[in-house]
């Protein structure tokens, strides 16, 4: 198979069913990682207010993308508990790791998100205005997450490079895994 199925057709009608499967497991994964980097850092260290505020974005996110899912009957990926404990196991070893190493695992999957979340809008086009709505809005906090990790010091991590790489990869293959099953 060459992958034409995962790149917009003229004609084709996007899979919103995958993009809301996939869009709540990421923010659900998301909120699992700030719970354990927060859970390592404490409420005292000084990147622990940021985690926190974006944590709460996050799991605004997933609300919303969860009411979406309840209101359009779409099945939530059944990988779910595998996000739960894998999300909260990343954030825990990135803050072990220290702050920067934290920051850079935001970074990292918030490059990835921006990325995911661009593609979803052009296969969407103006075929449904509320999800649009929806991705854009939160692309547009992602990439202040981004950009707050890079400025909060992301590439002064251990093997930033390394680090960065892995956790972009992971996250790639969490988008493909969660949109199918």
């Amino acid at each position: 198979m060459t992958g034409q199925r995962d790149f917009p057709r003229p004609g084709r009608k996007p899979d919103t069913a995958a993009m809301l499967r996939v869009d709540q497991a990421g923010e659900f994964g998301a909120t699992r990682i700030y719970a354990g980097q927060l859970a390592v850092l404490g409420d005292r260290h000084p990147s622990a207010r940021a985690i926190a505020g974006m944590a709460a974005q996050e799991e605004r996110h997933r609300e919303r993308f969860d009411a979406m899912i309840a209101e359009r009957r779409v099945r939530p990926t059944l990988l779910q508990p595998v996000w739960h404990a894998a999300g909260f196991a990343l954030g825990a070893v990135t803050a072990a790791l220290g702050p920067e190493a934290a920051m850079a695992c935001t970074a990292a999957i918030e490059t990835e998100i921006e990325r995911h979340y661009s593609e979803q809008l052009s296969e969407l086009g103006d075929s449904d205005p509320e999800l649009s709505e929806a991705i854009a809005d939160f692309m547009a906090e992602e990439v202040e997450h981004r950009d707050a990790a890079l400025a909060a010091g992301a590439e002064d991590a251990p093997a930033y490079p390394l680090l960065s790489g892995a956790i972009r990869l992971g996250c790639r293959a969490a988008i493909a895994l969660s949109k199918r099953i």
